[in-house]
């Protein structure tokens, strides 16, 4: 490749793009505005699928660490009513294909693969111009500029990207999830850790539910979620966590206290995670020199498949890019096209998963899903 390749966002889908171009040969340099990699919390765990994100790991020749970090025990699920009452519970028998893994975990090993120097920390895009000839100047918010010979947008759901390819603007679509933690559960909350079990814990009814993952140490990373207005959650005070807690606690009167102690004790301040999309189908006309992957490419609520796609989005613009090494167009019209079609499935997929999430049938549609058995 005759052009730098440069990568703005230094997340999974931006970190695989830049192992799988270095397993080819191919350097590249990631810029991240986080001043370094400990700055932020990474999220919670994930289940990493076998077509998409293990496809993708195996293209970055990381299969045996990925395996290394994996949550055994991670896969159980259980799903329960408001009482707490049992609907479905699954354990974990070491057979599923998508194994649990903590986002974390998961940047670290891709970051321990990545040669010296290949992420630049600290470097906040704060514009970017066209040049010309498929070229662009990106300067950050210090001052410094670079020129990019292939741009690759990895920079989530606000893009500074985006805009040279698109108008698209994320939407919000009614729908809000408040994260909390309860840490050491086992001994500190040991009913409620009873109630959640062993992985995945899903308690529901239509316009609100809470649902856990179990994590490391005991902790229990808990999204409460809400189908409330924008003009609602503007409403809460996030900088009073004592009167935010208290507000989103009142939603959930009647609930099984084991349940609500997930939000009532959380040992960290609540914080509003508020669900925006893209238009479905979201797509662009070929702009020489640069492209998109992961959420700047195509956001859309929470399935289980966001960390998936990017991460295959970014093996599948790698290969492309190795195939077609003096032909830099070529490629991301190749990568393109596939982006495309499988983005738009994606789309149908999280729609129906955040409606048996928070839809009129919930919680029987998901204990369908999971099941295969007609409830109700």
């Amino acid at each position: 490749m005759k052009n730098p390749i440069t990568i703005v966002g230094a997340g999974l889908g931006g970190l695989t793009l830049a192992r799988v171009l270095h397993v080819h040969g191919i350097p590249a340099t990631v810029y991240e505005a986080d001043p370094s990699p400990e700055f932020r919390v990474q999220g919670g765990q994930l289940d990493i699928h076998e077509h998409d994100g293990q496809f993708a790991l195996a293209a970055a020749g990381l299969t045996a660490e990925f395996r290394a970090i994996i949550h055994a025990g991670g896969a159980a699920v259980r799903i329960l009513d408001p009482q707490g009452s049992v609907l479905l519970d699954e354990p974990d028998d070491g057979t599923d294909t998508r194994p649990e893994v903590l986002r974390g975990d998961l940047r670290r090993i891709l970051l321990d693969s990545l040669p010296v120097g290949t992420v630049q920390w600290g470097h906040k895009v704060a514009a970017v111009r066209p040049l010309g000839d498929g070229r662009h100047e990106l300067t950050f918010t210090d001052g410094t500029t670079v020129i990019t010979g292939l741009l690759v947008g990895a920079d989530g759901a606000w893009s500074k990207i985006r805009p040279l390819l698109s108008d698209a603007c994320p939407e919000y679509v009614g729908a809000t999830f408040v994260e909390t933690y309860l840490r050491d559960a086992d001994e500190r909350h040991p009913a409620t850790a009873a109630l959640v079990g062993a992985g995945a814990m899903y308690a529901l009814t239509p316009g609100q539910g809470i649902t856990v993952h179990r994590e490391a140490g005991a902790t229990l990373h808990t999204y409460v979620q809400l189908r409330r207005s924008a003009e609602w959650i503007s409403g809460i005070d996030f900088t009073d966590p004592a009167a935010a807690t208290a507000l989103i606690a009142a939603e959930f009167e009647g609930w099984a206290p084991e349940l609500t102690a997930l939000i009532i004790d959380s040992d960290t301040p609540p914080v509003a995670r508020m669900i925006h999309t893209l238009p479905h189908g979201h797509r662009w006309d070929r702009v020489p020199g640069v492209t998109l992957l992961g959420d700047a490419a195509h956001l859309m609520p929470p399935s289980g498949d966001g960390a998936n796609l990017a991460m295959l989005d970014a093996a599948e613009l790698g290969r492309a890019i190795a195939a077609h090494p003096d032909n830099p167009e070529a490629a991301l019209r190749a990568y393109e096209a596939e982006l495309f079609r499988r983005s738009t499935a994606a789309y149908a997929d999280a729609d129906e998963v955040l409606d048996l999430c928070l839809g009129e049938r919930a919680p029987l549609g998901l204990v369908e899903m999971f099941s295969g058995v007609a409830v109700g």
